[in-house]
């Protein structure tokens, strides 16, 4: 069955991996202010990955703001601190949101 879903996964252009972080970010409420391809409340996580490409350290950045929280940099509502996202977790998050390009 797991071989089946990796091979749906792979015929609609998406990676298991991909799937995996999507449903990280589900979990974790992210998705609740975002979205993979158009702005919400907060930014889309592909106008994030695309602001930060090619700053080597963007994904601590990311990750740190994940838990902590942010505001200023994409307008005046703040993102709120995210307790209950682990470091490991957020680090995932971030490496993923800077993959959507």
């Amino acid at each position: 069955m797991k071989r089946l879903l990796s091979f749906a996964l792979l015929g609609l252009g998406l990676a298991a991996p991909a799937f995996a972080d999507l449903a990280l970010a589900t979990s974790k409420n992210c998705m609740s202010c975002h979205a993979v391809e158009r702005k919400v409340l907060g930014p889309s996580f592909k106008d994030v990955a695309a602001k930060y490409k090619g700053n080597a350290g963007a994904a601590d950045m990311l990750a740190t703001k994940i838990i902590k929280g942010g505001s200023g940099v994409w307008g005046p509502v703040p993102m709120p601190a995210n307790n209950q996202v682990s470091e490991a977790d957020a680090k995932k998050l971030a490496a993923w949101v800077l993959s959507t390009r």
